[in-house]
């Protein structure tokens, strides 16, 4: 995908979503129950659309919600239900359904008090907090569809381990749910939602009082405070832009917050690489206001929307590439964390870097490597097998310091607070650190790419095997793997990464977009990797060509 000429520049007014016909649209528009593009679909992060495609709808999120009732009770699952959103325009439809829908059907919600926003790893953190205190399990719903541009939205549900849902919930959730909109919505049981507010069924917290007190649990604060670190954030408009004046006045830490604006149209927002408004931490386009900002700080640092995802800053790498700071991560955790089990993995996604790898294995411990999606690691967080879980797309988990969970889903602050720490510990910051890394592991050059594709290519591309693969070699050196499964637990990629000694690539649909994805690494320089992405395009096309797509 060729760099858009406006790439990294203010977005224009011509671009910005128009919210109140955005609205009309969710309440008005309905799902053609003959497109299977407009059903319910849940992918790696739940379900997502928008109301001008007639993808996101309340008809979507009602019947969603009435599916997930149901779920809960052949569950038996009576606890509360946490229920957050992000700052998406959408989101705020979407929890309004949700309530009266939920409410309803009988289930008790706590929600964050006056409707404020509420960050994805927070909903994640409530759940095991609830749980490990209690016999009445509790699970979690988070209304994102976090990075999307501003005319999206979407729905996630996190049962009681608080990590998303595994494909066999998510499955039948969605199942049921086309059902309910197939049959006109009759199954549907919903009240007004002041009366559902007025019930003793919804409860107002404020979620951020507990996940902040707990969080040197996780991080040395102390250290970051002794430091005196000048820190800096730009929240992107995002769901914790609120934390973090009360985190720094809890910890007594320096934290300046550069852009304090919620807007539903994110018209502060810088393009993306493909021009459109994204809010994207990962993208040194969507993130080049705080990079421009960059000396001002020892350190800076953004999320995107639900805070799930990280954006590392520093003055002299700039923004960093998400697979760098895993690695970085990675390697000062496991020789910092001195009360984690011994034999504790690293987790790491089948397409995120083998400068992990090598990390991992001059540290001499094991790794567990999985599919794309959090879920994967939810298990083995939860057993204390798994001490950090990340993938390239800057998402990130660890233990606490005790070597319990913190918890089960991405969780971007608490990424954002160990790059202050590896700061105030070791008096290099990350960039610092990866540049050390290379100088022991060489230097590998990393890309992903998304393709514009259709339904039927990506289900075409999901089902690959390691058949489509009839080459002996890639990009001039013999093919040594060919995957399509992960080695971590041995559940299908969904697509097919094919290794060589110095480079790979992966092709998969993705699971929230219209695209497909490629990744590829080289440990050879930037040529080798262009040879790379060539050879699996052309993969790619071989594949669409032969199903006729």
């Amino acid at each position: 995908m060729a760099l858009h000429p406006e790439a990294g520049k203010p977005a224009s007014k011509e671009q910005l979503v128009n919210v109140a016909r955005l609205i009309s649209a969710y309440y008005t528009n309905k799902p053609d129950k003959e497109n299977a593009s407009q059903c319910v679909s849940f992918g790696t992060s739940g379900h997502r659309g928008s109301a001008f495609l007639n993808t996101f709808t309340d008809t979507h999120i009602a019947a969603i919600c009435q599916a997930l009732a149901e779920y809960r009770h052949q569950q038996n699952i009576t606890g509360p239900l946490f229920m957050g959103m992000d700052t998406h325009a959408l989101s705020e439809a979407a929890f309004s359904t949700a309530v009266e829908v939920l409410v309803a059907n009988g289930v008790s919600l706590v929600v964050q008090e006056d409707r404020g926003y509420t960050p994805t790893p927070v909903i994640s953190h409530a759940i095991l907090d609830h749980n490990d205190n209690s016999d009445v399990l509790a699970d979690g719903v988070v209304i994102t569809p976090s990075h999307n541009p501003p005319e999206d939205g979407g729905f996630k549900y996190n049962p009681p381990h608080g990590g998303p849902a595994d494909s066999d919930v998510t499955n039948q959730i969605q199942l049921r749910a086309n059902q309910i909109i197939v049959n006109d919505m009759a199954d549907v049981k919903r009240i007004a939602l002041v009366d559902a507010y007025n019930s003793d069924l919804v409860k107002e917290v404020d979620f951020a009082n507990n996940y902040i007190a707990q969080l040197d649990q996780v991080i040395d604060m102390q250290a970051i405070a002794k430091a005196g670190l000048v820190l800096g954030t730009d929240p992107l408009g995002g769901a914790g832009l609120g934390y973090w004046d009360r985190i720094a006045t809890h910890y007594g830490i320096n934290i300046e917050v550069v852009n304090r604006d919620v807007d539903h149209q994110f018209g502060f927002m810088r393009r993306d690489k493909d021009g459109k408004i994204r809010m994207d931490c990962s993208s040194p386009y969507a993130m080049a206001g705080l990079i421009d900002l960059k000396d001002k700080f020892d350190l800076a640092f953004g999320n995107d929307p639900d805070f799930d995802r990280h954006g590392i800053v520093t003055k002299k790498a700039g923004l960093m590439n998400p697979n760098h700071y895993l690695a970085v991560a990675i390697n000062y955790l496991y020789q910092h964390r001195t009360d984690w089990p011994q034999d504790v993995k690293v987790g790491k996604t089948l397409v995120s870097s083998s400068m992990i790898d090598r990390v991992v294995k001059s540290l001499g411990r094991d790794l567990a490597e999985m599919p794309v999606g959090f879920k994967w690691f939810v298990g083995g967080l939860l057993n204390q097998e798994i001490g950090f879980a990340g993938e390239e797309s800057a998402g990130g988990i660890f233990l606490r310091r005790n070597g319990k969970p913190w918890a089960t889903d991405k969780d971007g602050i608490i990424l954002c607070l160990l790059a202050a720490e590896i700061i105030a510990v070791t008096g290099k910051d990350p960039g610092e650190h990866y540049a050390e890394l290379t100088e022991k592991f060489s230097a590998p050059v990393y890309t992903r790419i998304d393709v514009a594709t259709n339904h039927a290519q990506k289900q075409v591309l999901s089902k690959m095997d390691k058949s489509v693969i009839q080459s002996t070699e890639l990009a001039g050196e013999a093919i040594i793997n060919i995957q399509t499964h992960a080695p971590g637990n041995n559940a299908a990629i969904g697509g097919v990464k094919v290794s060589t000694e110095n480079g790979w690539f992966a092709a998969r649909p993705s699971g929230t977009e219209d695209v497909y994805k490629i990744y590829a690494e080289s440990f050879n320089g930037q040529d080798h990797l262009q040879q790379l992405i060539e050879e699996a395009q052309a993969l790619v096309d071989s594949v669409f060509k032969s199903a006729g797509v």
